[in-house]
């Protein structure tokens, strides 16, 4: 049982926390309460976060809500954390601010109460109209399940019908009447390729601007953390979709070429919509380097420590290929059916059932599979790290599925403009790179991207306005130019 990070485990606030499948379940900090027990009278689930009152008290129906997100549309993790944060929140809110009000008793004047202290107060807990607006998303949701549950005699709060502008045109939608007026689209943050390989050798790496070793440095993981960024800005895959790869997934490798490309299943994408996505032949091969070299050598320690065999809630795997795997008592399992929770659970065993390793790709220094979250503070405190040498980046794992969208837009031109049989140096005006991009090379990047609507990618198009060197840039050349930064820098060591 793990604090979120978003709230404090003191007697006097709301907790919103999540079991964890291995490693204990104790808390970073003590809770007044013994947290555990109330989880196992409770029932509730490994992996899943919950919400436990300021007594300890495990409130069955919220916290059944919080369960069922997954089934009401909110498929993705980090989005299920996200909501069930924002009903934590609100719930600590009513509790502090609202003379101990159940959510089951609020109604609109706590809601716009709320709103004043979060949108327009000046306190550290102040947010932007957008997290504003998904924390009303996510109360919304928690107000439609509950009508569903019949645990609400009414709407508590107050709603108004809209037109909005959808792909499919104008509609009328009821929105919550407390949600801010539509956020303008922030503009598209995205790296060019010599940003991102100083930002990846400065900030996860652990070199000098200048590309020396920083002998100050401590880090452990920059290699593996480096090849992460790598295959997110190779790939445009979202944050979940590659923390979550299994190494039965990974393409095989010859001396001569990559056999096949990385399946993203249904279960971990976005919508439960399986798509494909090309990787780099490097890319793969630094992926079965790090499998073969850094992680086994950390699996082999971790598994003599005894680490696997106290994997208390591990699902056994006897066999794995590329499409499938058989648990233990012969079951066959397809990867587009298994889900993150179920994936972190994923023990290879040996012929005598005993545990030899995660099949999680990407595990942390205890050998246990690394969550999304600590993606985030890895990239969190590479843009410090970055910060301290003068170097103004702020990046996020988005951060470089933008910059894999709009440097393959390039790409998808220069396809284009061979395939019309125009000149690749010619400089085109800003309508005839959107006439250019309309249709099929904005399907690819949709396909590519896994977005739904083809109309969802045109806002990459916006980015060609004021970058248009890069509606000619050839994604195809980055390998290169890598090798011979690398060289650069190799060459650099050597004279001194």
């Amino acid at each position: 049982m793990t604090d979120s990070g978003e709230a404090d485990a003191d007697s006097d606030a709301m907790v919103l926390l999540h079991r964890t499948t291995a490693g204990g379940t104790s808390p970073a900090d003590p809770l007044p309460f013994d947290g555990d027990s109330v989880l196992r009278r409770a029932g509730a689930d490994d992996g899943r976060p919950f919400i436990l009152g300021p007594d300890g008290s495990y409130d069955r129906d919220l916290n059944r809500f919080l369960r069922d997100l997954e089934s009401w549309g909110v498929r993705a993790e980090n989005s299920r954390i996200a909501y069930s944060t924002d009903v934590m929140l609100y719930c600590r809110f009513l509790h502090e601010s609202r003379a101990g009000k159940s959510i089951w008793d609020t109604d609109g004047a706590d809601l716009r109460a709320y709103k004043s202290v979060r949108l327009r107060g000046d306190g550290p807990g102040k947010v932007s109209a957008a997290t504003w607006n998904r924390s009303i998303a996510a109360l919304d949701k928690w107000v439609q399940w509950s009508l569903y549950e019949e645990l609400l005699p009414a709407e508590p709060f107050r709603y108004i019908d809209k037109t909005v502008i959808s792909p499919q045109g104008p509609k009328r939608v009821r929105v919550n009447a407390d949600a801010e007026p539509e956020v303008p689209r922030q503009p598209i943050r995205f790296l060019s390729h010599e940003d991102f390989m100083l930002w990846r050798d400065v900030g996860l790496r652990g070199l000098l601007p200048n590309g020396s070793p920083d002998s100050r440095w401590r880090g452990r993981n920059g290699e593996r953390n480096a090849l992460f960024a790598d295959l997110l800005i190779c790939t445009g895959m979202r944050l979940g979709e590659a923390a979550g790869l299994l190494t039965a997934e990974l393409p095989p490798v010859t001396r001569r070429r990559v056999i096949g490309d990385i399946t993203v299943p249904a279960a971990v994408a976005k919508r439960n919509k399986a798509r494909t996505v090309y990787a780099r032949p490097r890319v793969v091969r630094d992926l079965h380097h790090y499998l073969a070299i850094e992680r086994d050598e950390l699996v082999q320690r971790r598994r003599a420590e005894g680490m696997y065999e106290a994997y208390t809630d591990r699902l056994p795997v006897r066999r794995a290929n590329r499409h499938a795997l058989a648990v233990e008592g012969g079951t066959t399992w397809s990867y587009s059916r298994i889900g993150t929770a179920d994936r972190v659970r994923l023990v290879q065993v040996d012929g005598q059932g005993s545990a030899v390793g995660p099949l999680w790709l990407w595990l942390g220094e205890n050998g246990l599979p690394l969550r999304s979250g600590t993606w985030q503070s890895v990239f969190r405190r590479a843009n410090e790290r970055c910060a301290g040498f003068g170097l103004d980046f702020d990046v996020h794992p988005h951060t470089l599925r933008h910059s894999f969208a709009v440097h393959m837009l390039g790409l998808l031109l220069r396809q284009t403009v061979r395939a019309l049989g125009m000149r690749e140096d010619r400089r085109f005006t800003h309508a005839e790179v959107k006439r250019l991009l309309i249709g099929n090379p904005l399907r690819k990047l949709q396909l590519l991207l896994g977005h739904r609507h083809e109309a969802t990618v045109y806002t990459y198009l916006d980015v060609l306005d004021d970058a248009q060197e890069i509606v000619l840039a050839a994604l195809d050349d980055w390998d290169e130019q890598a090798a011979a930064i690398e060289q650069i820098r190799l060459d650099a060591e050597e004279e001194r």
